[in-house]
């Protein structure tokens, strides 16, 4: 084929490598940024409610106290807006400077939040949650970085035969980092729980909450900053990907002499061929028509599908301790001490984690250049859609006594259509269908798309879930959580239909995907060979 004799030697090699050690380094060392993202992120749900107890109780009140809808909100929230902020911007930076220069600044910035979260300059409730917030918005702004990052580094790195594979891993370690809050704050929570016994709220409300509890959430999240700080320096030892130093950078000699070291093989320079590629190449920009026409859909495709996703599941992952509250699987806040219930809460979320959300992403790993990505997401869509349903129809059947494991088992199922399906593939087709120039920006953009849902999931479940007869206190009725679950399977069902604008990317090179170094009539060819196949 004409075009495979113009591909550059450090491409091919590249595409043709055998998995090898610097696969894994590749995939720990990016992923560990992911198990930090996961930590942090979902950590935060499992320590709400003993900061309500901490910083919101009214002893004169049959209940312990729970924190202010708007501060709810804010805390479960903010580091979701500074994501989706962080995300455009490193995506774009990491197109303007590079990969490697940019992957440094985003973990500092974890490493720097995370503990800083954990501190606060005062003791009023007032000041812990404005500072809490405000480093867990910069906290989200160098999560929202690794995204882009991350994928776009591991994209460029792999082979083409198993490339769905390491990206989906480098996206699995978040399962891990879902997995490791849980068993930290179990760990933390009944460490201090024996070391410091507390009666339930209901026999003393004013000694259910002992005063070492405020140590519990800040140690619990200030311990997100180690995973980051230990891969640090690996970060740092990594060479700028070949495609960002060849086909961006248009530096053959250097791109050759960093893949030479890595793949430990004689890779030729080939400034000439490089020239002539990148000449031939269209240098169109992301708002110019030609992008519009090539690449149009296919970023509508990626954006739409990963922003109906996350409305799902991150209003499902957020909130699950609502969930299992409402269907008693957790007894109530008052027969329990503060840290009975952080226990008991994130025993539960331990548990959901093991059972849907690991399996369901190391499925994906398995799978993928196997089955394509476009079929695992249609399936994860559509197994998402009928498990909502599951829960939805039968909901008061579900919430009867004896009937709770029955709703947890369907629970966990959605949980690992999700990671088995959607969750996966959205982060991973952006990396590899868009041009090496502008791959970081369209990622990020996607995956801004995606927290722009996340945002709905979280702040629009949290009121709409409320019951319409009995709101909890400071909220206003809602429409319950039975009707939040058939508008979550709603939102399933739309990323179904929009499933059909991504094109399938298995077993292609990424300037194939991309149509680099094709002119327009090779490109339009190109195009429709990679639509995805609906018969």
């Amino acid at each position: 084929m004409a075009r495979q004799e113009q591909h550059l030697q450090v491409l091919s090699a590249l595409d043709t490598a055998k998995t090898q050690l610097y696969h894994f380094t590749a995939i720990v060392v990016a992923g560990m940024g992911f198990f930090t993202d996961a930590y942090d992120l979902f950590c935060i749900s499992l320590v709400t409610k003993l900061l309500g107890r901490i910083y919101y109780t009214d002893l004169s009140e049959e209940n312990p106290g729970s924190l202010p809808p708007n501060v709810a909100a804010a805390v479960n929230g903010v580091a979701f807006c500074g994501t989706l902020a962080g995300q455009l911007f490193f995506g774009w930076l990491g197109d303007k400077l590079g990969r490697k220069s940019v992957y440094g600044m985003t973990l500092l910035l974890m490493v720097i939040c995370s503990i800083a979260s954990g501190l606060s300059f005062s003791n009023t409730p007032t000041s812990v949650m404005a500072t809490l917030c405000f480093f867990r918005f910069w906290l989200g702004f160098g999560i929202g970085g690794d995204y882009p990052l991350s994928a776009t580094i591991m994209s460029e790195y792999a082979n083409k035969k198993t490339r769905g594979a390491f990206i989906a891993a480098v996206f699995a370690m978040q399962g891990f980092g879902i997995l490791a809050g849980g068993i930290v704050t179990l760990i933390i929570s009944a460490a201090f729980r024996a070391g410091f016994p507390a009666p339930a709220y209901q026999d003393n409300r004013a000694a259910s909450t002992v005063p070492q509890a405020d140590y519990v959430w800040r140690i619990i999240l200030m311990l997100g900053a180690m995973p980051a700080l230990l891969t640090f320096y690996w970060r740092m030892k990594m060479p700028e990907t070949a495609r960002y130093t060849a086909l961006v950078a248009k530096n053959a000699k250097q791109a050759a002499s960093d893949m030479s070291k890595v793949l430990q093989i004689q890779i030729e320079e080939e400034p000439q061929k490089l020239e002539e590629m990148v000449n031939k190449s269209n240098s169109f920009g992301l708002f110019s028509r030609q992008f519009a026409r090539r690449h149009g859909l296919h970023l509508v495709g990626t954006a739409t599908t990963w922003f109906l996703l996350d409305i799902a599941f991150y209003s499902q992952n957020l909130f699950q301790k609502d969930i299992f509250t409402s269907i008693n699987w957790i007894p109530k806040a008052r027969t329990m001490s503060a840290l009975e219930e952080v226990f008991r809460i994130s025993r539960a979320q331990t548990l959901i984690a093991l059972c849907g959300t690991v399996p369901g992403y190391w499925f994906t790993v398995a799978l993928i250049d196997i089955v394509g990505r476009f079929a695992i997401q249609l399936l994860g869509f559509f197994m998402m859609t009928i498990f909502m349903l599951g829960l939805a129809v039968p909901y008061h059947h579900w919430t009867t006594s004896g009937n709770h494991i029955g709703f947890v088992v369907v629970y966990a199922f959605t949980f690992f259509f999700a990671n088995f399906g959607p969750n996966s593939t959205t982060f991973i087709v952006p990396a590899e269908i868009f041009p090496a120039r502008l791959r970081s920006t369209c990622h990020g953009i996607s995956a801004a798309a995606g927290k722009a849902g996340a945002i709905i999931g979280s702040f629009g479940f949290l009121y709409a879930a409320q019951d319409p007869h009995k709101p909890d206190a400071g909220y206003k009725p809602g429409i319950g959580v039975r009707n939040a679950l058939f508008v979550l399977a709603g939102c399933n069902l739309l990323g179904f239909i929009c499933t059909f604008l991504v094109p399938e990317s298995k077993g292609k090179s990424l300037e194939e995907m991309s149509g680099e170094a094709e002119d327009d009539d090779e490109m339009a060819t190109a195009a429709a060979a990679v639509r995805p196949q609906t018969a």
